[in-house]
């Protein structure tokens, strides 16, 4: 299995407009975060995590032109799919399911309508909605018939119920600031956690870093590595030096390899 991290960063992406703080101004390409995405690659079946508003640079800077065989959103807001109308030339080689949970799917129904019409007019992406339910493990297939099976997850982002995915022994998550008791089960055994650490002060929606260190210490993953950092995760070599050997800050264009 393959990760490639397309995008790093908080809702607002590093640098912030208008900030020149020491990470903003920093010339370090590791401290310069799109927001977040990932792609996931096994068996010849590629899976998008998240398709931001970023996602078509992203894209442009993996310079890898092939097949998407589906998306997982984790859940509705601009930053984990505001790029979604950018699938449509990767529409070209087949339409890519997008896998959400009912209130997501009906909410990306009403913002996209045109893509979800019965007659869509030429040149709209073929993303047709898949609905899915924590707990409940379903298949996502490549043109070639092989299938990789995904397990969604229970995830708090804050007091909103969003989701986390298990592919294999890897598991993403993202917007987490809690998670509940029943979805541990889902996260034993893995090689490989990524993981959202927003900064070192704590939020009310987003995990701080010192709670997701906690939450990397429970889940007891091989290697963690942390996403949806904003600037006040401090520089990328600096913050590095203080983690534990096994827990990392991802940055994009960072391959995983499980």
């Amino acid at each position: 299995m393959e990760i490639s991290i397309l995008g790093s960063g908080t809702s607002v992406g590093v640098p912030q407009v208008g900030c020149r703080c020491k990470v903003c101004t920093s010339r370090d390409e590791h401290d310069r975060r799109l927001r977040c995405s990932g792609m996931v690659e096994l068996d010849g079946v590629r899976i998008l995590v998240d398709c931001g508003p970023d996602f078509r640079e992203q894209m442009i800077r993996l310079d890898d032109f092939r097949p998407i065989d589906g998306v997982l959103v984790t859940h509705e807001h601009y930053d984990h799919v505001g790029g979604l109308d950018d699938l449509r030339p990767f529409c070209s080689f087949r339409e890519i399911p997008v896998y959400a949970e009912d209130y997501v799917a009906d909410r990306l129904q009403s913002r996209m309508p045109y893509c979800f019409v019965k007659h869509p007019y030429p040149g709209v992406p073929h993303i047709p909605l898949k609905r899915l339910h924590a707990g409940e493990a379903f298949y996502v297939m490549n043109r070639e018939g092989k299938a990789v099976e995904v397990m969604p997850f229970r995830v708090m982002h804050g007091q909103l119920p969003i989701l986390g995915y298990r592919i294999g022994r890897m598991a993403w998550i993202t917007d987490m600031l809690t998670l509940p008791e029943e979805s541990y089960a889902c996260l034993e055994g893995l090689d490989c956690l990524v993981m959202n650490a927003l900064r070192f002060e704590k939020h009310w929606t987003h995990q701080s870093l010192g709670e997701a260190l906690e939450q990397a210490e429970r889940i007891g993953a091989r290697e963690t590595y942390f996403i949806h950092m904003s600037h006040d995760i401090g520089l990328h070599a600096e913050t590095s030096a203080l983690l534990p050997p096994h827990v990392h800050l991802a940055y994009d264009g960072l391959t995983i390899t499980v």
